[in-house]
């Protein structure tokens, strides 16, 4: 891809599009990883490529729900570890969390190379400046992210296949779980198992954005950054959180712009 000029008003999408490319090549995506991130495009095209008012308080009561709880783990797949994996890697050293590589599409290979990217991220976050506000340790903090996906031994109930195996000490035992993706069958067995389920999805009718505790309609990038600055802020939570609201919301924005609003 040439060099995309700043003034270009789609370089972000354009961007990542490229990074998913180049992952591509690396084996690190299923085949159908660009499936999934253009439909997502489509969804934030419609939300006007920025985070809504709605989401920032979706941003908010996520940042507080993760600060609070006992047992907290990130699931990422390997769009996430692409887009957002940095970014992610701030969040579990703040939340002092564990990530969890969880993917739809499973084999040994892609696990183990997506767990590299993520040690390398890792490194390059702890070697980096801490985020604004934070004043602890920040290199200790973020070197103590456990990575997890290889080697696991548990099993989320409700579901078959691959796609049911998790790690007993991470998404396992977790009391709350942050899905940075769409898998409405896996969102719907996490809370089945009594598990708080944070998820970041561009679609707001998906059955994952509807079966979550807390929905984030936005761009998986874009939210992970807005979340490093709630969780450093460290909030409290919002009260009684309505996310059949929020989701309204996101859909009023949608069907504005749909009306040429």
């Amino acid at each position: 891809m040439g060099e995309i000029p700043e003034s270009h008003p789609r370089r972000s999408s354009l961007l990542a599009r490229q990074k998913l490319v180049d992952a591509a090549a690396e084996g690190l995506l299923a085949d159908s990883a660009m499936i999934a991130h253009g439909r997502g495009e489509a969804f934030d095209y419609l939300l006007g490529e920025q985070t809504s008012d709605s989401a920032r308080s979706a941003i908010r009561e996520a940042s507080a729900r993760l600060l609070t709880a006992e047992r907290p783990v990130i699931s990422v797949n390997g769009n996430t570890v692409v887009l957002a994996g940095e970014d992610l890697i701030r969040v579990a050293a703040v939340v002092g969390c564990p990530i969890e590589v969880n993917l739809y599409y499973r084999t040994p290979e892609r696990i183990a190379r997506l767990l590299t990217r993520l040690a390398e991220q890792r490194a390059s976050v702890a070697g980096g400046p801490a985020p604004d506000g934070w004043s602890e340790d920040w290199a200790k903090a973020v070197s103590s992210v456990a990575l997890l996906g290889d080697g696991a031994d548990g099993s989320i109930e409700g579901l078959e296949g691959a796609r049911a195996i998790c790690c007993t000490n991470g998404i396992g035992s977790a009391d709350i779980v942050l899905v940075p993706l769409e898998d409405g069958d896996r969102c719907e067995a996490l809370v089945e198992m009594g598990k708080q389920v944070v998820v970041i999805d561009l679609n707001p009718l998906s059955r994952t954005s509807r079966m979550a505790t807390v929905t984030i309609v936005d761009e998986v990038t874009r939210a992970a950054t807005a979340l490093v600055d709630e969780v450093v802020s460290g909030h409290a939570a919002q009260g009684d959180w309505d996310n059949r609201a929020a989701l309204s919301e996101a859909l009023d924005i949608i069907a504005g712009a749909s009306a040429g609003e």
